[in-house]
């Protein structure tokens, strides 16, 4: 399996909630997806709104021949501050959070140590414009190694369980 193929099956998991970027996606990155929510809870009647809530996700996709420390440092901050330039915050503003998910084919012990401690957030407003958070994941395809930041825990699933993934024999 290539690293195009990869991508494809990432993006696979993506396409049934996320609206997907393959043709120009911000550079470096291969693909992008983003997700939008509003919701909404009203009493009896529309008009009597209680709350409503925006959330957001930007996740973009990138792969990588070798990913090294100074590689891996690049992406990560080339696609937070992509991210934060997309965050509108405003009353309704819940978060926007912004994903990071590498594909390569090697992957240095020091590009590993980057992404468990990778760590980014930002509030608006104390916190009352709501905030961004930073989930990093790396899948080492030669050897299988998966790697991720603390709020990329959750993550792991889309390489686990994805079928497209599943080693033969």
């Amino acid at each position: 399996m290539n690293l195009d193929q990869a991508l494809d099956g990432v993006l696979s998991a993506y396409k049934t909630y996320y609206n997907i970027n393959r043709t120009s996606p911000a550079a470096p990155f291969a693909a992008e997806a983003e997700f939008h929510l509003h919701d909404e809870q009203y009493f009896l009647i529309r008009s009597a709104r209680i709350s409503e809530v925006d959330s957001r996700e930007h996740v973009f996709f990138a792969t990588y021949p070798v990913l090294d420390l100074s590689a891996a440092e690049k992406l990560a901050e080339t696609a937070w501050q992509t991210g934060l330039e997309r965050v509108r915050p405003h009353a309704n503003h819940r978060n926007t959070d912004v994903t990071l998910i590498v594909l390569t084919e090697e992957l240095t012990d020091d590009a590993a140590a980057f992404v468990k401690t990778a760590k980014r957030y930002k509030s608006y407003r104390f916190g009352l414009r709501g905030w961004s958070q930073f989930r990093m994941l790396v899948y080492d395809l030669h050897s299988g190694r998966l790697v991720h930041n603390r709020l990329g825990e959750n993550l792991k699933g889309i390489i686990n369980n994805n079928t497209f993934f599943k080693k033969e024999g």
